[in-house]
This record gives C-alpha cells, structure tokens and sequence, in this order.
C-alpha cells in the first residue's frame, strides 16, 4: 500500500512576529506606495484584493484601504484611478477589486461566492434576454443597468428578507458579469458602469493563462489569496469565500510540500495558517507614527480570530446586527497605530463636517490624540469636509 507523502510539521512563529509581518505585508507600517494615481495603482497590485461594499458612510471600504495607505488621494479615487483598463470585480474574498492582469484566471469561469445563487437567476431568467443584454452592451457600452432597454420583471433573489433586483436586465447583467462576458468599468454617481471585456480590459481579455482546468485555476488562486491575506487560517471562515472548496482538498498541503507555501502556527492557538514562502526573509518595514483609520473590511480585518490572536483586538463588524445587539456602533473602525490596533470610532460626514459620534481606546492604551485629531483631518479633507467635529475617547 503506497505511503501518504508526509507534510512538514508547522513552525511556530511568535505573536509579536507575526502582527509585524501582517502591518508590514499588508501596506500598513509605512509610505510603503508612491503618491496619487500610482500608488493606488501599485497598492491593488500588491494586496491582490480590494474588497468592496456599497456602504459610504466616510467612504466606502475600498476608499479606506486605498487612504489608510496612499496618500494624494480623495474618496473616490481608487475607482477614478483603476477604472478602466486596470481593474475589473469578481469574486475573490467576497466581491472584490482585482488587477486586470488576473482576468484571464476568471475568465468564463462563472465563479461565484456560496450565496450568490446563479443557478437560481438562470432559472428565472429567459434565455434571449441574455443574448439581448450582451448584444447591447456590446454596440452601446458602457452602460449602467439604468440605461438599459427594459425586458420586464423576474423574480427576485430573496436572501433571508435581502432582495436582489426585479428587473430582468439587471439581473442579466449579474449574470453575464459573473461568466465575464460583461465587466465594470466604472463606478459613479448613475452606479456600475459595465461594457464588454475586449474594449474595459483590451490588454488582458484574451490572454492565454498557461494552464488547464480548475486545479490550475486552483493552485493559482490558492497563492494569491495567501499573499492577500499574509496569514491564511487553515479553519473555515469568511477569509475562503469562493476558494472554501480549495481549503478541504489535498491541494493546501501539496503546496506545503512542494514548497509553494508554508505552514505555520501562533502560541497558543489552535489553528493552522498558510503564508507565503520564504516570508520571512522578506523586509519588514517599521511602523510609522501615523495613525490609520481602517475599513471594516481591511485585508487586516478579514481573519477576526487571528486579529485577536495576534492584536489582542476583538472586532465584529456589527452593521447588520440590531441596534440592541451592538455593542460598538453600526459602522466603526478600528484605529492602527506604531503597529497596534489602539481603539476604534464611529463616524460620518454630513454637510462638510466628519462628525465623530464615538471614539473607544483600548483597555491599557493611552490613545494619542494628537495622532489621532491629525488622522481626522487628514481624512476629513480626502472625504470633502472642512471641518471636524469629535468627543473624547473613552475605554471600550
């Protein structure tokens, strides 16, 4: 009977490592990228993904991975600079902002998060309407959904009370977006913009990925989600999304095998992560002085175990969850600073005022209001406002 080829046992990497390895991979120790449109440039096409949410309280998460990271920026411009030709979405980590460089790996591969429910808009969705969504966009685009000719009414995607679109065209999009036959170019004011790969993504529409099949896909979409997350937990969790059935197969530890990844384990906690090779001869940027206010869905954040593992930060997003269950708020931030995570507030903008409704500190932290009254203006001025407005900090 053959021998199971045996995986290396994982290393042990102390705590104080790892948070240092994730603030310095993930873009955050530093002026780690240059300023204005090239830096939100090299910024996606080193965290591989940016991921999105259409929430714009003090800019929508994209906007704050893009500030916390890059300066010479405003709102808005992480899309204004990557669209079009540099980026498309698709489902990575959730749905995401992608290099244009990775749109040949998706391509007509209809990928989908677990919840996305294609099979089902295929169900409801006449077939002709398809072909005539595609062909419009192809002699019109880029359209929005909005600008569409309408096919009438389906039936919406019903998630537990969230209901997706009514409107055929739309839905056709979706589905058209999710086999790449459709791509967004754009986003502003009238919503998505959406046109045909050949003209949004000319130098990467048809390029040949140099593989075959979904273990190729797999292998390659496996490293990349490693070097976005810097440590990718072996458990299952929302940091899988659509490579959740990836973290089950034999493919995790023949890449440990073959030396394409590293396995590795915190003091303390049971779980297992993935990194990449040879992480740790990599330079590690030292943390500055800034202050940075990160989105709720920063690469940083994706792994809530690990930040308290590693941070000793507890965080839950809670902007779904009833106002009597909250114990923060319904869009907070947590706040970096010299590599810790030190507090988190609750904000938004209003008539040219970033209003700060809350600020916590973090239990044996001596928050830095000075860091912190510069992180505000810093981020007040990206987000249009002249003036800001906040309470002191209280201990969480």
């Amino acid at each position: 009977m053959p021998t199971k080829p045996s995986t290396p046992p994982p290393a042990t990497l102390p705590t104080d490592e790892a948070r240092a390895w994730l603030v310095s991979h993930l873009g955050l120790a530093g002026p780690t990228y240059p300023q204005g449109a090239e830096g939100v440039r090299a910024l996606l096409l080193h965290l591989r993904h940016i991921q999105l949410d259409p929430l714009d309280v003090i800019g929508t998460n994209a906007d704050l991975v893009a500030l916390a990271r890059v300066d010479g920026i405003s709102k808005g411009d992480v899309y204004r600079h990557l669209y079009p030709g540099l980026a498309f979405e698709h489902w990575a980590k959730e749905r995401c902002l992608l290099p244009a460089s990775s749109f040949p790996h998706y391509r007509e591969r209809s990928l989908e998060t677990p919840w996305w429910g294609l099979a089902t808009r295929l169900e409801r969705l006449p077939e002709k309407v398809l072909g005539a969504v595609l062909e419009e966009v192809e002699a019109r685009g880029p359209l929005t959904a909005a600008e569409l000719t309408n096919h009438g009414a389906v039936v919406p995607i019903d998630w537990s009370g969230w209901k997706g679109t009514g409107k055929a065209s739309s839905m056709a999009l979706e589905v058209l977006w999710t086999r790449c036959q459709v791509v967004v170019c754009g986003r502003g004011p009238g919503g998505k913009r959406y046109d045909v790969p050949h003209r949004a993504l000319p130098d990467f529409a048809r390029v040949p990925v140099g593989y075959s099949g979904d273990e190729g896909f797999a292998r390659w979409a496996l490293t990349e989600r490693v070097e976005a997350a810097g440590l990718l937990s072996r458990a299952g969790g929302a940091h899988w999304s659509t490579l959740s059935p990836v973290r089950t197969s034999p493919l995790p530890d023949t890449l440990v095998r073959e030396g394409v990844l590293e396995e590795v384990s915190l003091p303390g906690s049971p779980r297992r992560y993935l990194a990449p090779a040879g992480f740790r001869s990599r330079p590690l940027q030292s943390p500055d002085e800034r202050m940075r206010i990160l989105g709720p869905l920063d690469p940083l954040l994706w792994d809530r175990e690990l930040v308290k593992y590693a941070f000793g930060f507890e965080y839950v997003w809670e902007v779904y969850k009833p106002e009597a269950q909250r114990r923060w708020g319904w869009y907070v931030c947590p706040l970096l600073h010299r590599g810790a995570l030190v507090g988190r507030l609750e904000a938004r903008v209003e008539e040219g005022v970033l209003r700060v409704d809350k600020v916590w500190r973090e239990k044996g932290v001596k928050l830095d209001d000075a860091a912190l009254d510069e992180a505000l203006t810093r981020h007040a001025r990206a987000c249009g406002a002249v003036k800001v407005r906040r309470r002191r900090a209280r201990v969480g």
